[in-house]
């Protein structure tokens, strides 16, 4: 059975939009696109949702990486593309950084249309890493699977995992002349950007995969949900023109779009597309291979290997429809409905409903109590991974319009910070008093919480106490 072509469907939704575009409410315009989009994203996702459920059961099953992305240094890598090339892949060295490791290329299928990967320009952003590894090992194990037998005889994959392993190795986002490499497509100062330039200017791909991490703190538009995925069709111009190849960029994403909706509906983000000449993915669109950006950001209370497991069904689904012809069905509308993606909407944390208690605060007559709410954001490893620097107060005051990854109720209690007054990067490790029982607190003393001790603390992310305050 064909899969059922949709393009009725999304000209009579984009109809609907435009006309209630005239109505005067914000209200009734926002539900009025969740419903159409709503509606183009169930209909559309008819024809992959049960192969990204199946490609998302035989990653659980067979996936060869086993250490958090975060964690993967040049050394794992190079041990998981060793046991590549017992699989009988193709892997080779094809340059090497400032520091002299190795940066390596493998490869997979013999066929006309050429498809380029890279992950990991910027070193602190690894997930894609893990997922093309687990990507080119699934295709060689399943080399006999009739979809695969296809895709080897009509396609060939390149993919660089891991082209900045300086920066993978001191998980910074530059390289080790503090050069941002995905900044660097015009003047070619680093080894690493003038090798993305040659592997793609000798081979000439017809199609081109930017794999990148974003902000966990990355929501969608003003929605407040986080945006697991965002996706961006390169601009090959300033102009945002579209061409036969960038209509296929946002083919692809669409795709990507249907697969990934079983798993983080409403949680996928359209990347911001101003054309930027120093950029690779725009530069190397410019020179005739469009180019799909793929941004990982958050997945709230999931791991890292989740999040691995969501870019491989996205490549795995995208290859797939290349194979069988299907991405010609998909349609752009699926993209170009996406929201942009949007910062500042989100904190890791967010206490609400508190009274605060502000100590030592410079000029104050004393402790300044007041009603409000704190933003907290946490330092992390990565997507998913633990706490590594201090919490900080991100915001203080009225945030009902901000969302948080995790609430607290305060109401019914005092709260303070453990040190100094409440205020913008201070240092949050919380002291919560219920107010029943915090009449006779001194707020002056300096050894607050051993003198007073509080009926629940959020020291480091983690939280200690007989009255911890609901969480949502």
């Amino acid at each position: 059975m064909g899969e059922p072509r949709l393009d009725s469907l999304f000209r009579l939704s984009f109809v609907v939009l435009a006309v209630l575009a005239g109505l005067q409410s914000t209200t009734m315009k926002t539900r009025a696109f969740f419903v159409v989009t709503h509606l183009i994203f169930v209909c559309g996702s008819i024809a992959v949702a049960q192969n990204s459920r199946e490609f998302a059961r035989e990653w659980t099953e067979e996936h060869v990486t086993r250490i958090d992305p975060s964690r993967v240094r040049h050394e794992n890598l190079k041990k998981y593309l060793t046991d590549l090339r017992g699989e009988g892949l193709s892997v080779a060295e094809v340059g090497r950084s400032i520091a002299g490791r190795e940066i390596f290329q493998i490869q997979f299928g013999r066929g006309p249309m050429r498809v380029f990967l890279w992950s990991q320009m910027h070193g602190d952003e690894p997930t894609a890493t893990s997922a093309l590894i687990d990507l080119f090992s699934y295709l060689q194990r399943h080399r006999q699977s009739a979809w695969v037998s296809i895709l080897e005889e009509k396609l060939t994959l390149r993919a660089v995992p891991m082209l900045n392993p300086d920066g993978a190795e001191l998980f910074q986002r530059r390289n080790l002349q503090s050069i941002d490499i995905n900044r660097d497509a015009r003047l070619l100062s680093t080894p690493e950007g003038r090798l993305l330039k040659k592997l793609r200017d000798d081979w000439a791909p017809h199609l081109g995969f930017n794999l990148h991490n974003q902000s966990t703190r990355t929501s969608v538009g003003d929605t407040g949900r986080q945006a697991t995925i965002s996706l961006l069709a390169v601009p090959f111009d300033q102009f945002g023109n579209d061409s036969a190849g960038r209509i296929l960029a946002k083919r692809v994403s669409a795709v990507i779009c249907e697969a990934l909706a079983p798993f983080i509906y409403g949680q996928i983000a359209r990347y911001e597309d101003s054309f930027n000449p120093r950029a690779f993915g725009d530069s190397i669109s410019q020179s005739g291979t469009p180019v799909v950006l793929i941004e990982t950001g958050g997945w709230h209370g999931r791991s890292e290997m989740d999040l691995v497991k969501l870019n491989f069904v996205a490549l795995a689904a995208t290859l797939r429809s290349l194979t069988d012809g299907s991405i010609a069905q998909a349609n752009p509308a699926v993209y170009d409905a996406l929201r942009y993606n949007s910062t500042g909407n989100i904190f890791d944390l967010v206490v609400r409903n508190a009274t605060l208690v502000s100590r030592g605060a410079k000029d104050a007559p004393g402790p300044l109590t007041f009603r409000g709410d704190l933003g907290i954001n946490f330092e992390r490893a990565g997507p998913g991974g633990g706490t590594l620097g201090r919490d900080q107060v991100a915001d203080v005051g009225d945030l009902s319009i901000f969302s948080g990854l995790e609430n607290v109720d305060g109401a019914g209690y005092l709260v303070t910070v453990a040190s100094g007054p409440i205020r913008n990067g201070a240092d949050a490790t919380l002291l919560f008093y219920r107010q029943s029982q915090a009449r006779e607190i001194d707020w002056n003393t300096a050894d607050l919480e051993a003198r007073y001790p509080p009926d629940a603390v959020l020291r480091q992310g983690q939280w200690s106490g007989k009255a911890i305050p609901p969480r949502q």
